[in-house]
């Protein structure tokens, strides 16, 4: 809430909090509120959405990253181990390369993203061997590198003028171009994937277990391995598409969480997603307000992650589960 009321408040037109109740409680009220129509607009058009998208990506990521940590029992382990970011990456370079619009550019993405995951499961369990999960995260680094092969390709074909520095600003992170109508494709796959896994929590803890322990115990490994990955995948892919590759999120914030109320799924990915919706709104209004012009979310989360996933590390007296 405080990281809310600050967001809506701070920035280059300076709302009170006031005006800000005003706005919100006017229109769920049903009626015009008594400001001025530019704090409307900044409050409900611009600073609104962005709002909102910044705490379903950092929840989303953050639970993504949980539940990867947990499935391939590797703490550090992030949403982009599969290369669902690097399939995002070159839908949207390809996007932009082709002029495309912008909700063309995110549904490529999003495209990108879930079609990389495929090929990496098809490609692990083609190989699968003794070990599927090393396979499957071999397999997503050698279908990562040959995505992010191709993002460097389209960046040398493209326009060095006008498409290059899209490129680049896309890959960085923003979410400085978020509109209402971006909120609804955003918030369905988030929505739809984090309940998955809620409601797959308590599996997650024996998933979490060697595979030989956990088909012991009853759980067919297999088929929920699939439906953990595909739940992942599809919240991560949604973020990555509106907000594009913001890294550390999604493997700081399980940690912190993990920190605060141990290991178990239960409490671990309602905590996740609370504390990445808080940690990226955070540093999206920091995004807005540290320089004159606007800093990509990938620079301020790698800035403000890296000291915080060292002090974990110096906190740790004990292994991550």
């Amino acid at each position: 809430m405080l990281a809310a009321a600050l967001a809506f408040g701070v920035g280059r037109y300076p709302v009170s909090l006031l005006d800000v109740a005003r706005v919100l409680l006017g229109r769920l009220a049903g009626h015009a509120p008594d400001v001025a129509p530019a704090v409307e607009a900044v409050v409900l058009q611009i600073r609104g959405p962005r709002i909102a998208a910044a705490i379903l990506v950092g929840a989303a990521l953050s639970v993504a990253g949980t539940a990867f940590q947990g499935l391939f029992r590797n703490p550090l382990v992030s949403p982009d181990i599969l290369g669902a970011s690097s399939g995002a990456a070159l839908g949207a370079v390809v996007g932009i390369w082709l002029s495309l619009g912008v909700l063309a550019i995110e549904g490529l993405a999003f495209a990108g993203g879930l079609v990389a995951v495929a090929c990496v499961y098809a490609l692990g369990t083609a190989l699968s061997g003794r070990d599927p999960v090393l396979v499957l995260v071999l397999a997503g680094v050698v279908i990562g590198s040959l995505l992010g092969a191709g993002v460097g390709l389209i960046k040398y074909l493209a326009d060095p003028y006008n498409q290059l520095p899209a490129m680049t600003f896309w890959l960085l992170g923003s979410l400085s171009g978020t509109h209402p109508s971006d909120l609804l494709p955003l918030a369905g796959p988030v929505i739809l994937g984090t309940g998955v896994l809620l409601l797959l929590r308590w599996r997650l803890d024996v998933l979490s277990l060697p595979d030989e322990e956990a088909r012991a115990l009853g759980l067919a490994t297999g088929p929920l391995r699939v439906a953990v990955v595909a739940a992942a995948t599809l919240v991560t892919a949604a973020s990555v598409a509106t907000a594009g590759i913001v890294g550390w999120v999604g493997l700081v914030v399980p940690h912190l969480a993990r920190f605060l109320v141990g290991p178990g799924f239960g409490r671990l990915i309602p905590t996740a997603a609370l504390l990445g919706a808080g940690t990226l709104l955070t540093i999206d209004t920091l995004a807005r307000i540290v320089a004159p012009v606007e800093v990509p979310l990938g620079i301020l989360t790698a800035f403000v992650g890296t000291p915080v996933f060292l002090w974990l590390l110096a906190r740790a007296e004990r292994d991550w589960s």
